[in-house]
């Protein structure tokens, strides 16, 4: 038997009604580009090059699955460290660590150069003492590196908040026991760790497998290519559509194979406990080893965050202000982010709330497929299939691009904030299910008085993840990216590609400023405003 609080049912109608339109819309608009991009008729080309699919597909496993490995090793040995050492400003280190999730990937890319090119921070610091690092940044290893730090702080910041819901009793006990500190790993931490590691490992694996500027950027040719890469360079580099054809489609079915196992337990991204309240830090030796690996965290992802700021708010910055096709990518850039931010919370609430109304698993697993869709369907692969749809139909690809945007901008933050949001309504719902049914609570009027204050911080963090994904995309203007239509991270890569480092670096500080401001202001923004409305 349930023993699950009851449900509504005559009330729950207009809820499951809005999820079940939500879901099928999306599942049809990707039977659709499926369909369209399955059976458009390009002519073959005589001087066409016939892809290496072998070879592409080799290559984005094998960066994806060394990605994975890596980033899931630091993303534990960074969340440890984090869950036993208290200091002065830990607060703002995990914040920081927080943002790599939305943290524009070019923008990494060209920190990493900063720091780690021939003429960058390291060569420099290495110069003083006569000494030189003759080594490069581009190529496979520099690739796993980006990686590595961006995704192994995300793995590291849902690991920590596993750690914080160990129960105080559970720590008293366990130093009561005088656990040693491999001793407390093996049985009090792991156990919470492990279950979290298949599905975050998944979301890694793809997020690698379909990575693009980062492997555009740091790469270093053809070698190093991947399906990604390779569809970008096809459709504006040569214009070979039906190769570019042939690999999305493999690249669809690979990302379908990986997505179905394991991404129905995504795990939540918001914190869901705390163990502040009691405190065991470990041994000297073992202190001494978690400083050491947040040393080296801070300095692998801060360092190329801190050197986009100081490389590009300098004397290049007053020239970009000046020029009008910066402010025109700036205003196309935020109207975009602010309409995907919004139309994000729209599709994650009614795909939450809706599924909350079910207690039959078919449904709720139903409902929570199609917010996977970009997962399964990467950026790149949907805005080709859209670019070929535009292109059957006779439209300008300039004039479809800003929906476009919106649509595939918004299916790639719809998965986190469906696992932002699952876990705060299923909490809501468990506690005041009974109270909200006596008292007559559906639809709206329920959000208003009983969810909307209890998850006002919820519905921010959904809000900066939708603004930010946006922001930093850099895979969908890459098809539809024109010298009239343009977005910051765009123009950005067109800067690079001029090699006007000046403005490329000026462009990334504006992003990355932009993004830091808005993934932590919006979410406690949004938690007074539920406040002050209940």
């Amino acid at each position: 038997m349930n023993n699950a609080p009851p449900l509504f049912r005559a009330f729950d109608f207009p809820r499951r009604a809005i999820g079940l339109t939500i879901a099928a819309s999306i599942t049809a608009l990707m039977l659709g580009i499926f369909l369209a991009v399955s059976r458009v008729d390009i002519p073959v080309s005589s001087n066409s090059l016939q892809p290496d699919i072998t070879h592409l597909v080799r290559m984005s496993l094998i960066q994806a699955a060394l990605t994975t490995f890596l980033s899931l090793s630091v993303g534990i040995a960074l969340a440890w460290a984090l869950n036993r050492l208290r200091f002065f400003g830990r607060p703002l280190v995990v914040s920081l660590f927080a943002t790599a999730i939305v943290a524009p990937a070019i923008v990494v890319a060209l920190g990493m150069i900063a720091v780690w090119g021939r003429a960058g921070w390291i060569n420099q610091l290495l110069a003083i003492f006569s000494l030189g690092w003759n080594g490069s940044i581009f190529g496979l290893h520099g690739i796993l590196f980006a990686h590595t730090i961006l995704n192994g702080a995300f793995a590291a910041h849902i690991l920590l908040a596993r750690l914080q819901t160990i129960p105080a009793q559970k720590l008293k006990t366990g130093q009561s026991l005088a656990l040693s500190p491999l001793r407390r790993f093996l049985v009090l931490d792991w156990p919470v760790i492990s279950g979290a590691l298949p599905s975050l490992g998944a979301i890694i694996f793809l997020l690698a497998f379909t990575s693009f500027p980062i492997v555009l950027i740091l790469g270093g040719g053809p070698a190093n290519q991947t399906l990604e890469v390779a569809i970008y360079s096809y459709v504006r580099l040569s214009f070979d559509l039906r190769a570019a054809l042939s690999l999305a489609l493999v690249q669809l079915v690979f990302c379908l194979i990986i997505v179905l196992p394991a991404l129905l337990a995504t795990p939540s991204l918001a914190s869901s406990g705390t163990t502040r309240q009691f405190h065991w830090p470990d041994t000297k030796g073992a202190t001494i080893a978690q400083w050491a690996i947040l040393t080296l965290a801070l300095a692998g992802f801060g360092l190329p965050l801190l050197a986009v700021l100081v490389n590009g708010i300098g004397p290049g910055l007053f020239p970009v202000l000046t020029q009008n096709r910066f402010w025109q990518a700036t205003i196309t850039s935020l109207s975009i982010g602010a309409i995907s931010a919004f139309v994000t919370l729209v599709l994650a609430l009614g795909l939450t709330t809706s599924r909350n109304s079910f207690s039959s698993p078919l449904m709720r697993a139903a409902l929570a497929l199609p917010a996977f869709a970009y997962l399964v369907i990467p950026a790149l692969v949907l805005s080709l299939g859209f670019f070929l749809s535009v292109r059957a139909l006779q439209i300008a690809p300039s004039n479809a691009a800003p929906l476009v945007l919106v649509l595939a901008n918004a299916l790639l933050a719809l998965p986190f904030a469906i696992s932002v949001l699952a876990p705060a309504l299923d909490a809501i719902n468990k506690r005041y299910a009974k109270t909200a049914r006596s008292l007559g609570l559906s639809g709206f009027a329920r959000w208003r008085m009983l969810e909307w204050p209890l998850m006002g911080r919820e519905v921010g963090i959904v809000l900066a993840f939708g603004f930010c994904f946006s922001l930093g995309d850099l895979g969908v203007i890459a098809l539809f990216g024109t010298s009239e239509f343009s977005t910051l991270p765009w123009l950005m890569f067109r800067a690079l590609g001029a090699y006007r480092t000046n403005d490329a670096a000026a462009i990334a500080s504006v992003l990355l400023l932009l993004t830091l401001i808005v993934f932590w202001a919006l979410p406690p923004l949004m938690e007074k405003l539920s406040h002050a409305k209940s």
